[in-house]
């Protein structure tokens, strides 16, 4: 992936996140902000895995919602979770 398609994909997640932060439910996607350099081939921050681990019981949720399933389905994302000592998901 080039630069400019990871920042696109950076800011797209980033505005999905915010917007959905408006729907405020025990579930916030916005809080994984954190991850948002890890998904574009950025280190995985210690910020990032505390909130995959405060966020793990949503991340089903996330996969199944068209607008963060690229995000947590793919092949980074995995690799980001398993970077944090996240079990694989079984949705």
């Amino acid at each position: 992936m080039g630069k400019a398609a990871a920042s696109v994909l950076a800011l797209a997640l980033c505005v999905l996140l915010a917007a959905e932060a408006l729907h405020a439910a025990p579930c916030n996607p916005s809080a994984l902000s954190p991850c948002a350099g890890a998904l574009v081939g950025g280190l995985v921050t210690r910020g990032c895995c505390v909130q995959l681990r405060a966020q793990q019981g949503c991340l089903c949720q996330y996969a199944r919602n068209p607008a963060y399933s690229g995000y947590v389905n793919g092949p980074i994302a995995q690799n980001v979770a398993r970077s944090c000592g996240l079990p694989r998901m079984k949705c």
